[in-house]
């Protein structure tokens, strides 16, 4: 997995979080958060900051590990345990602080992408943001609480999930979108893809790695975040 990559800080709830920056060629574009899976910031997450800043976003992920970075599945399993829930959606939350006050950022508000433990991130933070997220977009990732409440998500929402995900089972994600179609006027672009969880994590951790599905959900997800964004 590499060591977590971090160049920038920023105030939340109290004390100081770290992340990775990138920007686009031309110094200004949309915001947009990328959100962590378990194993933490690591070269995978920090190359999709790169690969949506070299499409054009500023784009943000927090380390929400403080630095450390899992190897193995059971470690993950502990650094997520241990990671409070409030801390992380504190940082979170000073994370779109961070983006919508940066000078390259235009826009009153984000995007988000998260993957796997960050997609159900992406959605909290979503609700609890409000109007400062425009459009989100979990991948294979959905609230640890099954009745979580989306009542204050106005973003648009654009979902990936795997046929084959034993985590998020496809009648899970169905019963996760008729929550927030009840719960908001929106009503969640979701697609199921022929493959298995983390299929878009190219170092491949759990064997799922699938290139072909990978390029579809990244240029479906361009296409929707410069769709609310841009």
């Amino acid at each position: 997995m590499g060591s977590s990559r971090q160049n920038v800080t920023f105030p939340s709830n109290g004390h100081t979080a770290h992340g990775y920056l990138a920007l686009p060629p031309q110094g200004v574009g949309p915001g947009v958060l990328v959100v962590q899976e378990w194993w933490g910031l690591t070269s995978h997450i920090a190359e999709l900051v790169d690969r949506f800043a070299a499409a054009g976003f500023v784009a943000l992920a927090p380390d929400l590990y403080g630095g450390e970075v899992a190897h193995d599945r059971e470690e993950a399993a502990r650094m997520r345990a241990e990671l409070p829930a409030a801390q992380a959606a504190e940082d979170l939350r000073g994370a779109v602080d961070l983006l919508l006050g940066h000078p390259g950022v235009v826009g009153d508000a984000v995007g988000v992408a998260g993957f796997c433990f960050g997609g159900g991130l992406a959605l909290v933070l979503a609700a609890q943001e409000g109007d400062r997220v425009a459009a989100v977009v979990p991948f294979y990732g959905l609230p640890d609480d099954p009745d979580f409440d989306y009542r204050g998500l106005t973003a648009h929402v654009l979902g990936h999930y795997a046929e084959l995900d034993r985590s998020y089972p496809p009648a899970a994600v169905d019963e996760a979108a008729i929550r927030i179609g009840e719960a908001t006027d929106r009503r969640p672009e979701i697609h199921f893809y022929p493959a298995g969880h983390a299929f878009m994590n190219d170092e491949n951790p759990g064997g799922a790695y699938d290139p072909l599905q990978a390029r579809i959900a990244w240029q479906r997800t361009l296409s929707f975040l410069w769709g609310h964004l841009g």
